[in-house]
């Protein structure tokens, strides 16, 4: 039973090709692109509206070195947006519940906004590790917490996306299986399932999208920090 529960997270091969790369190439194909026509139609126009509106929330508390960050903060925020949001319909597979995608994700980006801090601001960065006034027998305590909470962060930020998309998957499968079971034995209480299960559906959408939302914001609070 545990296996066939969690065999939906394996990346499987069609063809000699992983199902995983095809699942974070389609998300880009969906896109529009940009028109060369006066007026865009609808979908252009809210696509617009969306990254303009995102941007500019994102940026506003932001220093103005960080800014040079939008275009790579926005992009990535459609790319998770669009790969959750997908991951939901039915025969799809969400790279996102990958440990190793999110990390993938996490570690090359937080060690940038590390090493921009260090070439920008090296005294300041280096001075997160020792508050001001700490006594002498704190020292080395302060410094290894410090370290560690530096190095947690890539961690947190993949483990949080991973765990919150895989919980969401996992109720709404097993929940899915009790509808099916259910309608048998009692076609209300089957009906009831079926109605757990569409508010559940509401709340994974839900979810995707504030996932997506908090890797970027923590993203950039990070960068704040190194700018």
């Amino acid at each position: 039973m545990m296996t066939d529960l969690f065999s939906q997270f394996a990346s499987t091969t069609s063809f000699g090709t992983p199902i995983i790369l095809v699942a974070m190439l389609v998300p880009w194909l969906l896109f529009p692109t940009p028109s060369p026509k006066w007026v865009n139609n609808r979908l252009l126009t809210f696509q617009s509206w969306f990254l303009n509106l995102f941007t500019k929330q994102l940026l506003l508390p932001l220093n103005t070195p960080a800014h040079k960050w939008a275009f790579l903060l926005a992009s990535l925020m459609v790319f998770l947006l669009s790969m959750n949001l997908l991951g939901l319909l039915p025969y799809t597979f969400t790279p996102t519940t990958q440990l190793s995608i999110n990390l993938g994700l996490a570690v090359p980006l937080w060690l940038a906004t590390v090493l921009t801090g260090f070439r920008n601001q090296f005294n300041h960065s280096l001075a997160h590790f020792l508050p001001e006034g700490t006594p002498a027998p704190l020292i080395p305590v302060l410094i290894l917490i410090e370290t560690i909470s530096l190095f947690i962060r890539p961690l947190a930020l993949g483990v949080r996306l991973t765990a919150n998309l895989t919980a969401g998957h996992l109720l709404i499968h097993l929940i899915s299986s009790a509808v099916s079971t259910l309608f048998s034995l009692s076609i209300a209480a089957s009906l009831l399932t079926f109605t757990v299960l569409i508010l559940l559906t509401i709340l994974e959408i839900a979810v995707a999208m504030i996932q997506a939302y908090v890797f970027i914001l923590l993203l950039s609070l990070y960068l704040q920090e190194n700018t």
